[in-house]
């Protein structure tokens, strides 16, 4: 009699550790959600393409925030691509016609965008700097049989202009602050300015992959952001100030606040991850 209980408890051990490898189902963000989480950004043009990632990570912290409080074992969001098309539409009050370039790629290319928002799940140790509020996982993917392994567009809103490139799956995480938001550790999304003399040195470089996006915000609504490029053993970190119309310049102007900003993005910051 024992070897058959033997084996029942071996089964059931393989069963149980089954279970614990299988991919939790996330929970799918339903688009009024989705709309509310886009509609909490004001006092600035969110159909500017400049301003499309303080656009999803302030709209991704809301959902992320929710989500902490009704649902803290989780499982991760899905923010589904046509739920975040309409919602970015009725929120702006446009048609599909006159969305902006980057996310009517993102629509028709079907990228889903999948949140872990469980910071046991998110950092393993911070080494240095202060830790954030909140810590998130991001990955935006697209079915691999749905169409290319990546696509470009150009950004002529932005001094200089910037060829972006998406892979099929894009990875980052997101750390809130409080009065500074990060994209860290970010993998799969390359760019390369087009005009002026970082224009010229990229054309023969080619695409840098995009590796950190730092962003602080004025209480007018201005956008000071730093991003980090890196190509090879050649990495290029270019400041921007993003005005509430979308409109950017190189470099901060002489603005005390504004440089105060600037500063900030410079904090210290070292983060080991989950994964």
């Amino acid at each position: 009699m024992r070897r058959p209980v033997a084996c029942v408890l071996a089964m059931a051990a393989l069963l149980a550790r089954s279970a614990a490898a299988t991919p939790e189902v996330p929970f799918r963000v339903p688009f009024e959600d989705v709309k509310g989480a886009i509609a909490q950004s004001r006092d600035y043009d969110i159909l500017a393409t400049t301003n499309g990632g303080r656009v999803q990570a302030e709209a991704l912290i809301h959902l992320a925030r929710s989500a902490q409080e009704t649902r803290p074992e989780g499982p991760p969001l899905l923010v589904g691509h046509d739920e975040w098309f309409r919602a970015l539409l009725q929120v702006a009050g446009v048609p599909a016609e006159r969305a902006p370039t980057y996310a009517r790629l993102a629509w028709q290319h079907r990228q889903d965008i999948l949140v872990e928002y469980r910071a046991s799940h998110v950092i393993r140790e911070v080494i240095q700097g202060p830790p954030p509020r909140m810590a998130l996982d991001v990955t935006i993917s697209w079915p691999s049989e749905v169409g290319p392994s990546e696509y470009s567009y150009e950004d002529t809103t932005s001094t200089p202009h910037l060829k972006v490139t998406n892979r099929r799956v894009i990875r980052y995480r997101l750390l809130d602050f409080g009065d500074l938001i990060v994209f860290d550790r970010m993998e799969g999304l390359t760019g390369r300015p087009t005009t002026g003399a970082l224009g010229l040195l990229f054309s023969v470089l080619g695409e840098g992959h995009i590796v950190e996006y730092r962003m602080a915000i004025a209480p007018d609504g201005t956008q000071v952001s730093r991003g980090r490029a890196r190509k090879a053993f050649f990495e290029v970190a270019t400041t921007l100030t993003v005005h509430p119309d979308g409109r950017s310049e190189k470099g901060v102007p002489p603005d005390a606040r504004l440089r105060a900003l600037a500063q900030r993005l410079s904090v210290p910051l070292e983060i080991r991850y989950v994964n």
